[in-house]
């Protein structure tokens, strides 16, 4: 990776200081505040406790003494309470930070094109980013962490030069101590301290950063051959029928092998901080030389030694924290880099502007005029050149074999894609010109992979944190689950599984498409889409929510994506996909009646098995 200038690196540093100001309120302010009175306080010792050796040593004045000692006491009652005040709210909010971090993640993933997100280099670019940052701090923690010893740098350089200031002037008895020249070497002798364990830094982050370049598909493997294969409830039926573990197994060899392997970067990176240790320890015995050489010649008093020697020592390590940290800002601006890049990631999608016209009649016309659509990366159009239009109320059913283009269907009516070709209507406009937000709201979708969260039930249905109970229970009966909200403890209040909580509720399959569609009733939405909506339920509850839909949709336009192609006889217009197209239009008895279409070797295809 190449170096970065340092007006690169200023301009990266102030943008992470505003990230961290918008995700981590107060965090860097409480670190800086707690490090500078940190630092503070041990200079303040140092001068009051020479002062308090001076006195017993020379004037032996009670009255400045106890003036002295008690100063001294006092300062570090109130440096004690204010550092334990601010150390137990910052530890809460660094604590917190990691959550906090997350945000900046899911609310790129929010932002991003919905194709982006199966886009395998972006989602590597997004996961990068996110092992350098969990795994090792690297980024925007190293920059909290690195507030505190900007502080700290900054405090021990200036206090101590005014306390050591002294000592390269007092006048001892023999004028080869006090020549200028002890002072230069003492100032190089800090300055090789500060610069050997600058560079001893650098390497250590060459090594560090070559290997982190193989960390990503290390972690993935290790993610999910340790873990996710072994702990995820979903996998474990396969895994133990199949013995899966072998596989598992072999993966972890290859993980240990690579751990072997890098165990020679693990000894350079020790190395380097070890060596520059050692000229750090030489370069202050020097500095230490000198104190006590101008002491013995009379220069100053035993309080003055502790002073200077102090002074020296805490002068010394801001030189060197000061030239670590121009080392380690060059390697989290790397990082924070490769952050920015990812989170600056544009979102393509035209997001359009036009107000969305709310109707209480719910007249909205939607059509499909020409429209074909090919996945990113594929060769293979998925729609081609379909026209369709939604009449207002309808009950329509969309069948054909796996992979016709029926979710594909849903997915550009939703616009998670834009079409390839052609164009989607609402009243005649063109969707992508309406503001997107404004748009999606005009549905409820249950998608076949939908997700149930482990909050309260009424929260999932309601979606939110906050909603009407009496609503989030009315839908629920409706979608069938009333009985099943009855049984339940505490109700809508009833948290779902386990993941939080043992008095968590495990609900079935079927129970869970129930609450899914509850879901999309809680919307209210003027169009209610359902992928497959009763493919976990059982040909008793498949026909209760079928005879009911009508009553359930109301006013709403319905369209279903189903196999079962007896839910269609509930419904006013099928249309049936084969390869890409739309091959065939009418209701079910029209379309049953024609043996020679698609929908005839369907229905009757699955009808043989129940006669």
């Amino acid at each position: 990776m190449s170096r970065l200038s340092m007006r690169e690196r200023f301009a990266i540093t102030v943008r992470g200081f505003g990230m961290l100001k918008r995700y981590c309120p107060g965090l860097v302010r409480d670190k800086a505040v707690y490090e500078l009175i940190s630092s503070l306080q041990p200079f303040v010792s140092v001068w009051f406790s020479a002062r308090i050796l001076d006195e017993i040593m020379v004037e032996k004045r009670i009255e400045a003494l106890a003036v002295l000692v008690c100063g001294i006491v006092l300062i570090n009652f109130l440096c004690a309470a204010c550092k334990g005040l601010l150390k137990r709210v910052g530890d809460e909010k660094e604590a917190l930070m990691w959550c906090w971090f997350g945000r900046i993640f899911s609310d790129k993933q929010m932002s991003l094109d919905f194709d982006d997100l199966e886009n395998a280099k972006i989602q590597h670019q997004r996961q990068e980013a996110e092992e350098n940052l969990y795994m090792f701090g690297n980024g925007l923690a190293q920059l909290v962490w690195g507030t505190a010893v900007l502080v700290r740098v900054g405090v021990n350089l200036t206090a101590a030069l005014f306390l050591a200031g002294p000592l390269f002037v007092s006048r001892s008895e023999n004028a080869a101590v006090d020549n200028p020249l002890w002072a230069a070497v003492v100032v190089l002798c800090i300055l090789a301290g500060g610069i050997c364990n600058s560079r001893a830094t650098v390497k250590e982050n060459e090594i560090f950063m070559r290997w982190c370049k193989g960390t990503v598909w290390f972690n993935r493997t290790f993610g999910f051959f340790g873990r996710e294969l072994y702990m995820n409830p979903e996998r474990a039926k396969d895994v133990r029928i199949y013995d899966q573990s072998v596989l598992a197994e072999r993966e972890l060899d290859k993980l240990i092998r690579q751990g072997q392997e890098n165990q020679g970067d693990n000894f350079w990176m020790a190395l380097f901080p070890g060596a520059a240790s050692v000229v750090i320890g030489l370069a202050n015995g020097v500095c230490y030389l000198f104190v006590a050489v101008k002491a013995f010649f009379g220069a100053f008093g035993v309080g003055s030694i502790v002073q200077y020697v102090a002074a020296l020592s805490r002068l010394g390590e801001g030189v060197q924290e000061f030239m670590y940290l121009l080392s380690d800002n060059q390697v989290y601006c790397q990082h924070l880099q490769k952050l920015f890049a990812y989170l600056d990631l544009p979102n393509r999608r035209y997001q359009g502007s036009l107000t969305v016209e709310k109707r209480d009649d719910n007249e909205y016309d939607i059509e499909f005029r020409d429209v074909s659509f090919r996945y990113p990366g594929t060769d293979r159009d998925a729609l081609s050149h379909v026209n369709l239009k939604f009449r207002i109320g309808e009950k329509l059913a969309v069948v054909g074999r796996n992979g016709s283009g029926k979710t594909t269907l849903i997915k550009l009516l939703c616009r998670l894609y834009d079409p390839t070709q052609g164009e989607i209507l609402l009243n005649g406009v063109e969707i992508s010109k309406y503001d997107y937000d404004e748009y999606i709201a005009l549905f409820s979708v249950v998608f076949q992979d939908f997700k149930l969260f482990s909050f309260s039930l009424g929260q999932n249905v309601a979606a939110g944190v906050t909603y009407d109970k009496e609503r989030a229970k009315e839908c629920l009966i409706k979608a069938g689950l009333g009985e099943r909200l009855e049984e339940m403890p505490e109700g809508l209040d009833t948290c779902l599984y386990r993941d939080f909580g043992e008095n968590g509720v495990e609900i079935s399959g079927g129970e869970a498409q129930k609450a899914a569609l509850a879901r999309a009733l809680y919307k209210d939405a003027p169009f209610v889409i359902l992928d497959e909506p009763t493919a976990a339920l059982d040909p008793v509850a498949e026909y209760e929510v079928y005879s009911r839909f009508n009553e359930i949709a109301g006013d709403r336009t319905a369209v279903y994506i189903s196999h079962r192609l007896s839910s269609c006889r509930f419904c006013d217009t099928v249309v049936v996909f084969d390869k890409g197209r739309l091959v065939q239009k009418g209701g079910h008895d029209e379309l049953v009646l024609a043996k020679d279409g698609m929908y005839y070797q369907l229905w009757h295809a699955q009808a043989q098995y129940y006669t």
